[in-house]
């Protein structure tokens, strides 16, 4: 019978991936054993000290702790790895339920270790390896039939905790249900988007990915673009990453990049773009100079360690042809402008194949090159078009994959212009086409449905249940609907508000379309709200246009009017007589911040980065942000054996720091997520669905909550601890002049005002207190500064 419960998990390997690995399962939950070589070139005398024994492993965890972005959900979580050597430790495999090995890229090695791994683990334990591309089925040559059946590849992608794509690879001998076990414990307990692939040359995620990275080089070659117009041309312009193609060759390091490319060009005779895969001139050049990208400092781009007139690094750009570092340079092309005035990215690719322009040009041959390659690749290296696609969104962070891009196009014209280009277009992509099939992907019934090729017909996309996708129900009609946010049904009577104004920041139709929204779920019988959406970020907070206007111009009673419809709105979502569960993923600041803390629970992916930021833009959280923490602070206090002045000073420092947690788990230990109301969610794709369950779990008895007049606050006690933590903020250079000015804006609130002795008082009270301290300082020169500075460069302004 298949363990299915993995409590221990044996990490082979401490590198760069192994340790990543280690921290990614260590945050999931998970004891971890982390194994390395001992050190070479050691004497006796150092080999008898178990510490310098271990001491590769221990360095490897070292320098995640100080990773940045931190490989860890929480520091504390550290406690969960153990270290230890393959000489000594490896018999403690014999203990672990899951075994993964991620050693160097050797097939040797790699075969070496699993004859010994076999020798201690125990009978049913998973085995697995994080190849890159190695043929899953010459590792397992030779092991017995147990070690075969429990052994698959498990692909995690750099960083393991960032990265969402786990690429899993059984081979012929894999039990199915080992398979099915990783597909959904992936998913579930690690928070991966799991896609099953064949064990061919580098899966699918980058065989599709080395081959458009390599069309591209070889486009631009031909065509003489610089490499700053061709990161311009194929970034976020068409739904991909900020690093472009060239900047992320050096992201990934060229000696990488090269090596991959070299795989695919040996491994894959039979693939009809192998001419794609030659290496060029400057890829030698590259390599032969050891410029391998950001790891050496050079390789396409050059670090001058100087800054222009605005502060910014100083880069050099490779020329493709003379192998020269010359100053950025980006083409004036008609496309980056028609780009600029669109924000669609289906409306974005429709206008590439309209253009004429040289980097019009790119795209179109890029593109249809791709389609025409992933279309070969079904039923290659896998048998669906959507694996592909979920390959690409979460290992190559692809805002849309490859069929889904085409399918703005429409199949039949991709295929039309495709063609015309002398791409060829697989049999079965030109079949559903004249079947009058014009898509790969549609949407009934709230479902998202994908066209099989195997079938001919199509079919839901596995796993649906789980994941509530918005998309699918656009061709429903939605409850209410505006330029801001749309109010959708998303079944068992239960309401998704989705925001999507821009960055879905929070303004006055947001704020209007919350009360709309309880209301009518309050009057029309709805079982509760989910407020969420499927954008890779919840809410970047208010809109500080409007608030920097009406200060500027002083119409400080409109202003007034705006901060209570905001401070209004929070207590709505805690006093309304429906159920309200806030879905949260990437950032969660400000005012989405304090619309969650008064939701009444939060399902937070575990990649939710939440925080009160309002301090760096020189004012208070001034959505009952403020209150609500003086609210969880007279809950801490009061409990007994609880310290209150060290409790408060913690509390009172989250907000005049504006701390922003850097996961869910670390939210907790921030206050901004509440142990008794909230959970974690691990994938981010199921937090819907998951807060729907909770609301539909909450509303079985749901009774409206009673506003609280209990909060005890500390008055002048509080006070004089919060200021003189204040100022030991600006001795410190933690803090400027105007930084303390607010922070005793902040501790005001949170010990209800200037009061003779600590007392009881109601929300309602430190409300207005909130309001008060947020009006006066949208009054001051230096907060009015900030704001400015930050609407203008988006970041903020120390002043």
């Amino acid at each position: 019978m298949l363990n299915t419960r993995i409590r221990k998990v044996a990490v082979l390997g401490s590198g760069l991936m192994g340790t990543g690995i280690a921290c990614h399962l260590a945050g999931c939950g998970h004891e971890v054993l982390m194994l390395d070589i001992l050190p070479m070139k050691a004497t006796e005398e150092e080999l008898a000290k178990p510490a310098f024994r271990n001491s590769i492993a221990n360095a490897a965890l070292q320098n995640a702790l100080k990773a940045k972005p931190a490989a860890l959900f929480d520091a504390k979580l550290v406690n969960r790895i153990t270290i230890g050597n393959f000489d000594d430790d490896l018999k403690k495999i014999a203990d672990c339920d899951w075994i993964i090995e991620v050693v160097v890229e050797r097939l040797d090695i790699k075969k070496q270790l699993f004859e010994k791994v076999e020798q201690f683990r125990k009978k049913g334990t998973f085995i697995t390896s994080n190849t890159s591309g190695i043929p899953i089925n010459l590792m397992a040559d030779g092991r017995s039939d147990d070690f075969k059946k429990h052994f698959c590849g498990t692909h995690f992608f750099n960083p393991a905790r960032y990265m969402r794509l786990l690429e899993v690879i059984p081979t012929q001998d894999t039990a199915p249900e080992v398979t099915a076990f990783f597909m959904h414990y992936g998913d579930v307990v690690l928070g991966k988007q799991t896609v099953l692939c064949k064990d061919t040359p580098a899966f699918i995620a980058n065989r599709v990915g080395v081959y458009t990275m390599s069309k591209i080089y070889q486009l631009s070659y031909e065509m003489e673009m610089s490499i700053d117009t061709v990161d311009a041309l194929t970034g976020p312009n068409i739904g991909r990453p900020k690093t472009g193609t060239y900047r992320l060759g050096d992201l990934v390091g060229l000696d990488t990049a090269k090596h991959v490319v070299a795989g695919l060009r040996e491994n894959c005779p039979d693939d009809e773009q192998r001419s794609t895969f030659e290496p060029l001139p400057f890829m030698q050049f590259l390599a032969d100079n050891n410029f391998l990208g950001n790891k050496t400092g050079q390789g396409f781009y050059k670090k001058t360690g100087e800054r222009d007139a605005k502060g910014r690094p100083v880069m050099l750009s490779l020329d493709l042809h003379t192998l020269e570092y010359k100053p950025s340079v980006r083409e004036k092309l008609p496309i980056l402008d028609v780009f600029k005035q669109i924000e669609e990215l289906p409306r974005r690719i429709r206008a590439i194949f309209k253009g004429d322009d040289k980097g019009a040009i790119l795209l179109q041959r890029s593109l249809l090159g791709l389609f025409a390659y992933v279309s070969n690749r079904v039923p290659e290296i896998s048998d669906s078009a959507y694996a592909i696609d979920d390959a690409m969104r979460a290992g190559f962070a692809w805002d849309k994959g490859p069929f889904e891009v085409w399918d703005m196009v429409g199949v039949a014209e991709g295929i039309r212009l495709a063609e015309a280009q002398g791409e060829q277009i697989s049999a079965w992509v030109k079949e559903m086409a004249a079947a009058g099939n014009d898509s790969f992907y549609k949407s009934e019934g709230g479902k998202r449905m994908c066209y099989n090729p195997a079938t001919k017909q199509y079919e839901a996309l596995p796993g649906g249940e789980s994941f509530i996708i918005l998309d699918a129900y656009r061709g429903n009609k939605p409850v209410f609907t505006n330029a801001e946010r749309t109010l959708h049904d998303i079944g068992d009577g239960v309401l998704c508000l989705e925001f999507h104004s821009k960055m879905n920041s929070i303004g006055e139709g947001i704020l209007r379309g919350l009360n709309e929204s309880i209301k009518i779920a309050e009057e029309e019988g709805w079982k509760g709200i989910v407020i969420g959406n499927n954008a890779p970020n919840f809410t970047v907070g208010a809109n500080l246009m409007m608030v920097a206007m009406l200060s500027y111009q002083q119409e400080w009673d409109e202003l007034n009017m705006a901060v209570s419809l905001f401070q209004n709105t929070s207590m709505r979502l805690r006093y309304s007589a429906i159920p309200v569960v806030a879905a949260t993923q990437g950032y969660v600041f400000g005012g989405g911040c304090e619309f969650s803390m008064h939701c009444d629970a939060v399902v937070a992916a575990s990649e939710s980065y939440i925080g009160l930021v309002e301090v760096g833009v020189g004012i208070i959280p001034g959505g009952a942000g403020t209150k609500e923490f003086a609210v969880r602070i007279s809950d801490e206090i009061t409990k007994e054996g609880n310290v209150q002045i060290p409790t408060l000073i913690e509390r009172f420092k989250t907000i005049a720091t504006a701390q922003v947690a850097t996961s869910a788990q670390e939210a907790f230990n921030f206050g901004y997520l509440d142990p008794k109301k909230d959970h974690i969610s691990m994938n981010a794709g199921r937090n819907i669905s998951e807060a729907k369950k909770e609301v539909l779990r909450l509303a079985e008895n749901y009774v409206k909550p009673i506003q609280r007049k209990d909060v005890y606050v500390m008055g002048r006690t509080g006070l004089g601890a919060l200021y003189t933590a204040a100022h030991s903020l600006q001795l410190g250079n933690y803090a400027s002049e105007h930084d303390v000015k607010i922070a005793k804006k902040v501790a005001f609130v949170l010990c209800g005002g200037d009061l003779t002795a600590p007392q009881t008082v109601s929300e309602q009270y430190l409300v207005d207190l909130e309001r008060e301290a947020f009006l006066s300082l949208c009054g001051e020169q230096k907060t009015l500064e900030r704001i400015q500075y930050m609407l203008e460069n988006g970041k903020p302004l120390r002043n």
